[in-house]
């Protein structure tokens, strides 16, 4: 995550909610991904969102890697 992307909290959630927190972040990561190709395909045009797009797609898939690095943690214990 981005420095000024603070993490997220995961204290407290259990198996359940972290696996349906992860099917949301995996769909917005996919929906981030898609406006990130749309948007590089149409370059030069619309260049001034192209950060704020990779940030933030950056941002979602650096979450579910720290939420999967839990969940596999707590299955091996």
């Amino acid at each position: 995550m981005t420095p000024e992307t603070p993490a997220p909290d995961t204290a407290g959630l259990d198996t359940a909610a972290a696996q349906q927190r992860l099917r949301k972040l995996h769909s917005k990561a996919t929906r981030l991904k898609l406006d990130l190709h749309d948007l590089a395909e149409d370059l030069p045009i619309g260049w001034e969102g192209l950060l704020d797009v990779a940030r933030r797609t950056y941002d979602a898939y650096a979450e579910i890697a720290l939420l999967e690095g839990l969940a596999e943690k707590e299955t091996s214990r």
